[in-house]
């Protein structure tokens, strides 16, 4: 299973879905999906993955109040 995915990967995957096609080209492969409710639910993986905050963030938010 593919863990890394792009924009590209996604862009895919819609255009698949505008068009009514059921193969799709990623980076690397090709996947045939068996219908269009298979390909709907490989693009909300995709696109969590991509929305998907890192957990390795190094941002780091900071509250203060109170006198000086």
């Amino acid at each position: 299973m593919q863990t890394s995915w792009t924009q590209a990967d996604l862009t895919a995957i819609e255009a698949a879905i505008a068009t009514g096609a059921r193969r799709v080209r990623f980076q690397t492969h090709e996947v045939e999906y068996q219908s269009m409710a298979d390909l709907l639910k490989a693009r909300d993986v995709i696109r969590d993955a991509l929305c998907k905050p890192e957990t390795d963030s190094n941002v780091l938010f900071a509250e203060y109040s109170g006198g000086y």
